[in-house]
């Protein structure tokens, strides 16, 4: 296999369907020779095994229940994260007299108040070779007590892992009631609660043993967050402060407090309007019609509240109600229950980044902890009014709060909860449980987001543009590379366009010397932070993208290739002086690359030079537990080995191939100790003979990784290196120490990195193309060596495809 930049380089501008297909096929038929010669490692499951399954026992959609919602954002997140290597099959709880049109996924009806039900689906489990495990949603109410022997019979007669998810956690129960939930408890693998107060009342108050027990979120949506002023005028409520509520409408929503509220909020806030989102719960509308929702507006017109209260009655799509949800300013939550022990509406909520306040569930309690949100007395309009105000005086704090609660919430997103529900599973199933996580879409909406007339902005607040953070030659050095191999691959103008901005940007940034600025302002005028950093790196970042897209003559411009050739040239001066051992691998990358154009240039000097350079680094600081150029790794850090191995390709001395070698190994000793790759942190790094600092981990240092990787498998053919890579990029999306998502598929931008608790919600230029460049090296991997798993490679900004489906 060859690089990922040689196999651009390799690759026809524009080839025929046809023509591709035939390829396709020839891949997939050299793929499998090697296989079966025993040349590579197939790493998934083979084709003669059906997909691993998980059960689930759920209400579930067209039923209208909070239950039925949380299990098909599961079961959808489930498929999205592992695509065809997992199957998921419901066992859909009704009621006996119900009839509802069940979606494929529903493989068994369960009526609960049929007890030959729980018997058959006993059998329909045990003999289902493929399932790896049983998840049952637990609401009180949907098993019936007169038929809780025939479930415990049930539970404990099922010969698969059973996990149940306990939505309703009670403080203080009776005697009989204890014993109901121990027994339920009882003979089954795992409970998962919601919350970390959930948790502790288990242990508590019914002696549930903490190993027994999984803490894992309710899931949120990961939203792509619009202007909230475009969405207020989309939805009518330009020039208003949006107080909202959402879901299905019933008493216990308690929605009356805050009509109680509102009078002395719009007396002094006239702008103040309130939506109810939602329809009334199905089954208060089965028993009582719409009485409550009558006494609301009577309410309401009491109060004359009728140009500051609306009711939007209806079932609202998904992308409906989280752009209700982005257009609000405060979210109210007035739950009535103390014992509710979560709510999925509250989490949707801080995922849209609503300022919060609520009553003291222990779910809010435990989210809002950490200053993300107010809390309320129960049925209490005065603490709710006060509460209001807080945010209402305070535009800035209330912003404030909005964006600590988004933070609060981010790790929640399904995708997250999915990996945590499989994780569990997998830790449980005495069985192989293959997974293989599904290889994303290639997305440059983000990026062109970021992107403007001058080049690509540096930072952004979450998924928006920073503009005050300016542009820098490192990000759009990394542009230009991602650019031209994409515009090499579809031909398509408008990526032309991407390549010209970038390139443009790189010229504008080089001075007399021949070296280059690395800081503009948004304006373009030069950064004074230039006079206080090191831009070595930078400069080397630079002569790595041109020479690439040098060496790609035949398909671009001549106008652009001369340009960049005479950006390299004037930069001889300043490459003959360097030093800095990141900057060196780099330019050696660009060298490398312009050589094979400009045949006039002899670089063995400059080649040379440098890996001299580096080698002597090794030499000085290389012993028997420590086989690297520095007395410490830093960022960055795979460049240095692969340097040196393109300085071996370059002039044949072997000692530069043992110097990359080992020094590589090295490396990647420090990063793969477990199931992930875990790059080394940005916390203090680690220095020889100490121990390394933990968290901070950059996408920057994956995707030069997986590059390294990709150039070693290459070299040596150690079907290790491609495992390490496919392992490395499965960490931006969600396989490492916190099971979360780096990559955000909703805006096809990166978070920022990898912390403690969480990743950085931010989006900028470095993160955003690190996974570009990651998500590009990967491909053919999924292509050559993984046949059964479809790889969904669309750039979907740009309406054109790079699929390559099996």
């Amino acid at each position: 296999m060859t690089t990922l930049e040689d196999h651009f380089l390799q690759k026809e501008k524009s080839r025929p369907v046809s023509t591709r297909s035939k390829d396709l096929r020839a891949t997939i038929t050299q793929t499998t020779n090697r296989l079966k010669a025993g040349n590579i490692k197939q790493l998934t499951h083979s084709a003669e095994r059906a997909p691993d399954k998980v059960w689930m026992m759920t209400t579930y959609p067209p039923r209208e229940c909070g239950i039925a919602t949380f299990s098909q954002d599961l079961l959808n997140a489930m498929k999205k994260v592992f695509a065809d290597s997992l199957e998921v099959s419901i066992a859909a709880i009704d009621k006996e007299n119900e009839r509802r049109p069940y979606p494929r996924e529903v493989d068994f009806v369960f009526h609960s108040c049929m007890p030959r039900c729980y018997k058959q689906f006993v059998e329909k489990i045990n003999g289902d070779f493929s399932a790896r495990a049983l998840v049952v949603q637990h609401e009180f109410g949907l098993f019936p007590d007169q038929y809780q022997d025939e479930f415990l019979n049930m539970l404990h007669n099922i010969k698969k892992p059973v996990l149940i998810v306990m939505h309703t956690v009670l403080p203080n129960p009776d005697s009989a009631f204890r014993h109901k939930v121990i027994d339920l408890v009882n003979g089954i693998s795992k409970v998962i609660v919601m919350t970390k107060l959930s948790s502790s009342i288990l242990q508590r108050y019914y002696d549930i043993p903490a190993d027994k027990i999984e803490v894992i979120a309710h899931g949120t949506h990961l939203v792509s967050h619009h202007d909230k002023e475009e969405l207020k005028n989309k939805y009518g409520l330009a020039g208003r402060t949006v107080l909202s509520t959402f879901g299905l409408i019933s008493r216990n929503k308690n929605i009356e407090t805050s009509l109680e509220a509102l009078p002395a909020i719009v007396k002094k806030y006239p702008e103040v309007i309130f939506l109810i989102l939602g329809r009334t719960h199905p089954e208060v509308l089965k028993d009582r019609g719409e009485e409550y929702r009558e006494e609301l507006g009577a309410l309401v017109a009491k109060h004359s509240l009728q140009d500051n209260v609306k009711f939007i009655n209806k079932y609202l799509s998904l992308e409906e109600l989280l752009e209700y949800l982005q257009a609000t300013d405060i979210y109210l939550f007035t739950s009535k229950d103390p014992g509710q022990a979560v709510s999925g509406t509250f989490s949707y909520a801080m995922s849209a980044g609503c300022a919060m306040v609520s009553t003291p569930i222990p779910h809010a309690k435990e989210l809002l902890e950490n200053g993300a949100g107010l809390l309320f007395g129960f049925e209490d309009p005065a603490s709710l009014r006060e509460q209001l105000f807080t945010f209402l005086d305070d535009d800035k704090l209330r912003e404030d709060y909005g964006w600590r609660a988004l933070q609060s919430i981010s790790g929640t997103a399904w995708e997250n909860v999915a990996n945590k529900y499989l994780t569990v599973i997998k830790e449980l199933s005495s069985d192989d449980f293959r997974l293989q996580y599904r290889l994303p879409k290639l997305d440059i909406t983000h990026m062109k987001n970021m992107t403007t007339e001058t080049g690509m902005v540096q930072f952004a607040k979450y998924q928006v543009p920073d503009p005050s953070s300016g542009y820098t030659l490192d990000d759009n050095a990394r542009a230009l590379l991602v650019a031209t191999m994409l515009y090499h691959q579809s031909a398509d103008p408008e990526q032309l366009k991407l390549v010209e901005t970038y390139l443009n940007f790189l010229e504008s940034c080089q001075l007399k010397d021949g070296s280059f600025i690395n800081y503009k302002h948004y304006d373009g005028t030069v950064s004074n932070e230039n006079q206080l950093v090191n831009l070595a790196d930078s400069n080397g970042r630079a002569i790595w993208a041109l020479g690439y897209l040098v060496s790609l003559d035949k398909y671009f411009p001549t106008t652009f290739v001369d340009k960049a050739s005479r950006i390299i040239r004037k930069s001889y001066g300043w490459i003959s002086r360097l030093d800095s051992p990141r900057a060196i691998a780099f330019t050696m990358k660009g060298l490398c690359y312009f050589q094979k154009v400009d045949k006039s240039a002899n670089f063995l000097p400059f080649f040379n030079k440098m890996a001299t350079h580096l080698s002597g680094m090794y030499r000085a600081h290389s012993e028997r537990d420590w086989n690297w150029f520095e007395p410490y790794l830093t960022y960055a850090n795979s460049a240095l080995p692969e340097a040196m191995l393109i300085a071996a390709q370059f002039t044949g001395k072997e000692n530069y191939r043992t110097i990359a070698k080992e020094s590589f190994d090295f490396l990647l000793s420090k990063m793969f100790g477990g199931n992930c790759i875990k790059v080394i942190s940005n916390k203090g790094w680690l220095h020889k003979g100490k121990e390394c600092g933990v968290y901070g981990e950059q996408p920057i240092d994956v995707a030069y990784t997986m590059l390294a990787l990709d150039r070693f498998y290459s070299s040596f053919g150690d079907e290790d290196y491609a495992d390490k890579l496919k392992k490395a990029y499965n960490w931006f999306l969600g396989e490492n120490h916190l099971r979360c998502l780096i990559y955000n598929s909703s805006t096809g931008g990166c978070f920022d990195g990898l912390e403690e608790s969480g990743a950085n919600l931010n989006q900028g230029a470095e993160s955003t193309l690190s996974h570009l460049i990651a998500r590009l090296v990967v491909h053919d991997y999924y292509l050559h060596d993984n046949l059964i798993v479809k790889a969904d490679a669309v750039v979907v900004a740009n309406d054109f495809s790079i699929k390559n489906v099996i």
